[in-house]
């Protein structure tokens, strides 16, 4: 018996998904649950297990996009599974090879021609319209030097034929749908960014401070992202203009808070989103976060940790970044990019003083958002950050 392996619904917008790695090879003996494949979309991967065990045939290579119900395999249940599995069947399956075959037919043979690897005696008995076949491969070869050259609009050359100049590599559905949105947002938003700087003393202090108290009531450590969430929380409740996101000639301005946190992994930037975070604790926040992170790393989030969002933070500076201009996330008015903390040179009360400075950045869309209304937000989280007791009085 035949069991087929297909693609699942993994989202209703999703309708396509390429077949990322295949955990198992053709011909591999699977048990039930074991791992077969992962499956990478534009929005997450999706990890397909075994719900059969036997022989594994038929696989789809790695990096075809199928669509959402499409067969990539086959398992073989039964006795030949087990055949397989045991070692009498590989022992089997090897005398099987020594077995002389049915003498080939004519197709056969020329493409048996073609074969590098046949003796040479058998190369001798094929017919005198073999060499054909033969001449196939020097001719697609060079029939694709020729487009290659072409597309390159260069002359050929041995330089420019060598396969270490350059590689091609398919995009992955995640990179495409981030590709998309990105250019997107930039086509169809006004967007404009405006900068602020802000004292991070107080913050390391506090974090110092109380750090110790926290990792043991919490088992986790205290983070320099909840106190941005929380201070953005504040912001937006003070400018709810970022609050809100353009729909044809409509404006629709949302009364909650669902914060989304943009996470890198290597497969591109995702934005896993905090739900309510008005009413979440400095902890809950940090243990979502994390958990996000693991999450998305081992490619185990689900759609649902995406979608929605009214404002999104992006932090830059935990990979040394000093200042960006982040771009939006539709249908989001608002971003904010955080920077890497720099010891600089500051005046605090008429004197020169060093400090630890980030500069922050507010990419928001014009068209619903002023000039007035960002900098108002932006000021918002700056005297948070700076005064974060507010904050925690307020949690």
């Amino acid at each position: 018996m035949s069991f087929e392996v297909r693609i699942p619904s993994v989202g209703e917008s999703v309708a396509s998904a390429e077949i990322g790695q295949w955990h198992k090879q053709e011909g591999d003996t699977v048990a039930i649950g074991d791992l077969l494949v992962t499956l990478e979309t534009d929005k997450v991967s999706q990890e397909i297990t075994a719900e059969a065990a036997g022989i594994l045939t038929d696989l789809t290579p790695e990096g075809t996009e199928v669509e959402i119900g499409a067969i990539i395999a086959r398992i073989t249940e039964g006795a030949g599974a087990d055949a397989q599995s045991s070692p009498e069947g590989q022992h089997n399956s090897a005398n099987a090879e020594a077995v002389p075959l049915p003498a080939a037919t004519e197709p056969d043979r020329q493409d048996a021609q073609a074969t590098p690897a046949q003796p040479e005696a058998e190369q001798q008995q094929v017919p005198a319209t073999a060499p054909k076949a033969s001449a196939l491969p020097t001719d697609a070869g060079s029939a694709q030097q020729k487009s290659v050259a072409a597309n390159s609009g260069k002359p050929e050359s041995a330089g420019n034929q060598s396969p270490h100049r350059i590689t091609r590599k398919r995009m992955s559905p995640l990179r495409r749908k981030i590709a998309d949105q990105l250019v997107g947002a930039q086509q169809t938003a006004a967007i404009l960014t405006t900068f602020n700087e802000v004292d991070m003393s107080a913050v390391m202090r506090l974090r110092k401070e109380i750090q110790d108290d926290f990792v043991k009531r919490h088992d986790i450590k205290l983070g320099f992202m909840s106190f941005f969430v929380k201070a953005t929380v504040e912001a937006l409740k003070a400018v709810p203009q970022i609050n809100a996101r353009v729909d044809g000639d409509e404006v629709i301005s949302n009364h909650f808070f669902d914060i989304g946190v943009a996470i890198g992994t290597e497969k591109g930037l995702i934005v896993p989103v905090l739900r309510d975070c008005e009413h979440k604790s400095f902890a809950d926040i940090e243990q979502e976060i994390i958990g996000y992170a693991n999450s998305a790393r081992e490619g185990t989030i689900s759609m649902e940790d995406l979608r929605g969002g009214v404002f999104t933070i992006s932090n830059g500076g935990v990979y040394g970044s000093l200042l960006s201009t982040p771009i939006l996330n539709p249908p989001q008015s608002g971003i904010l990019g955080m920077h890497t903390i720099q010891q600089r040179p500051v005046a605090v009360d008429g004197e020169v003083a060093i400090r630890p400075m980030m500069y922050l950045a507010l990419s928001y869309d014009h068209r619903i958002v002023d000039g007035k209304e960002a900098v108002t937000f932006l000021i918002r989280i700056k005297e948070c950050i700076e005064n974060p007791l507010r904050l925690l009085v307020e949690a």
